[in-house]
């Protein structure tokens, strides 16, 4: 693991909601993560389908860390603004986030994330969200 991969994963380890929500990283690349999270009845919406803060959620967290991944060790992100755009309902056994970065600024960075729902192998696209993320000093654990 090189050292982008090794402070992405470290910081994510540290994500008590990504933990408790059962939230694996699957990928790390410069300006790009994709994680998982599976779904079940603990993050559901009333027709069984996963919720939309769910979506949200992992979304929001695989278009911060693409961000993260274009900075350097003593920066860190936070989210000033997200929209999401839902496409689908969210069904099968987990959802994937795909974050990317559309432009790398020095103090904001405007970026997305796809959302799908896998479901015996199967991609369903379920949302889009674009946002910003916002440079600011790392704070050491």
């Amino acid at each position: 693991m090189d050292d982008l991969e090794t402070r992405i994963r470290d910081s994510f380890d540290r994500q008590g909601m990504l933990v408790t929500l059962g939230a694996t990283l699957l990928r790390v690349t410069p300006g790009a993560v994709e994680i998982a999270v599976p779904i079940g009845p603990q993050v559901s919406q009333q027709q069984g389908f996963a919720h939309g803060g769910l979506a949200f959620a992992v979304g929001d967290s695989a278009a911060g860390y693409s961000a993260l991944s274009l900075l350097d060790a003593d920066s860190e992100v936070v989210t000033s603004e997200m929209a999401i755009h839902y496409l689908a309902p969210g069904s099968g056994q987990r959802l994937i986030a795909r974050g990317s970065v559309i432009k790398p600024g020095k103090r904001m960075l405007v970026t997305q994330a796809d959302v799908y729902a896998e479901d015996e192998g199967k991609e369903r696209h379920i949302a889009r969200l674009t946002g910003t993320m916002v440079r600011v000093p790392a704070m050491r654990p």
